[in-house]
């Protein structure tokens, strides 16, 4: 049994985590702001994970085997938690993005090594506070939130690069949502004039990777992601078959495109995981159930 701590698990992805790790065994704390409970027999500590002296402050004495960082946005939130759980903890397991790549410009399917976060530049006095530049710099924050912890050579972490992520009746990203209503409404979907597939990965799938993540003990960077690249056309296909209406694609040559459409290519080299002893299904044989729970619930 270990004691994990999960970081913002009581939502999509966290909640199926924390439920994973607590039937294998383990004992788990989550810490978020109160506004959600975890699964039931999780331990619940209410701190903001922004605040270092009341995150110091909530934990106490608590020390963990592992710790798994759901909502580490920024290098600045990344240097408070590696200052506050650094010596409270053996490894260190940061779920990070496809979009550490997004300068990647490349067809293949990119490696780990694309974007090695020991040679990142970390800029601390960026303003990463502000929510509109975290979210203009999304991957740019992740990049150089994994460079904190990589840049520490006694420090063991791990960052999971993770694909797009779809199904759930709790998406709350309302992504496939946007397709569903458009759909049903004959209106257009806007598109790049060369659109672009990319790589996503199945909920389920995912957390049942970070959970083997924290009972293993391997270090670094690795991606995840399923076999098996979408296009926007084949989330439509799927989203079409469980509305009845039909896609419209407007092709727009700049500006604001719709969810999952993508001006680049986004595919990532799982060699890694497989090496690891983990295989993602391919797309194929979950899309269809993935867009269904998330179509149903959005009715």
């Amino acid at each position: 049994m270990l004691h994990i701590c999960v970081i913002g698990g009581s939502r999509y992805i966290g909640k199926r985590l924390v439920q994973r790790l607590l039937t294998s065994g383990h004992e788990v704390t989550v810490i978020n702001r109160g506004s959600s409970a975890p699964p039931a027999g999780a331990r619940l500590v209410v701190a903001d994970r922004d605040d270092e002296e009341a995150l110091e402050a909530a934990l106490g004495p608590m020390a963990f085997d592992v710790v798994i960082d759901q909502v580490c946005y920024t290098p600045r939130q990344a240097a408070v938690a590696r200052r506050v759980l650094g010596s409270r903890t053996r490894r260190y397991v940061m779920t990070s993005t496809v979009e550490v790549y997004e300068h990647q410009d490349t067809a293949s399917p990119v490696r780990e090594d694309a974007v090695d976060p020991r040679t990142v530049a970390v800029d601390l006095d960026l303003p990463w506070d502000d929510p509109e530049f975290g979210e203009a710099h999304y991957g740019e924050g992740k990049r150089q939130a994994e460079a904190v912890f990589a840049q520490d050579p006694a420090f063991p972490y791990v960052a999971v690069r993770v694909a797009h992520v779809l199904g759930g009746d709790d998406d709350f990203t309302g992504r496939i949502a946007h397709y569903a209503d458009r759909i049903r409404a004959g209106a257009p979907i806007a598109v790049p004039v060369t659109n672009h597939p990319a790589t996503y990965v199945y909920v389920d799938d995912i957390a049942d990777f970070l959970a083997r993540t924290a009972e293993a003990d391997f270090t670094g960077p690795v991606n995840a992601a399923s076999p098996g690249p979408l296009t926007t056309g084949d989330i439509c296909a799927a989203v079409e078959a469980h509305t009845g209406g039909r896609a419209v694609f407007r092709e727009v040559e700049a500006g604001e495109v719709s969810p999952f459409s993508f001006r680049r290519s986004y595919a990532m080299d799982t060699t890694r995981a497989a090496a690891l002893g983990h295989t993602f299904g391919h797309t194929s044989g979950w899309l269809a159930r993935a867009v269904g729970e998330t179509v149903g619930a959005a009715r």
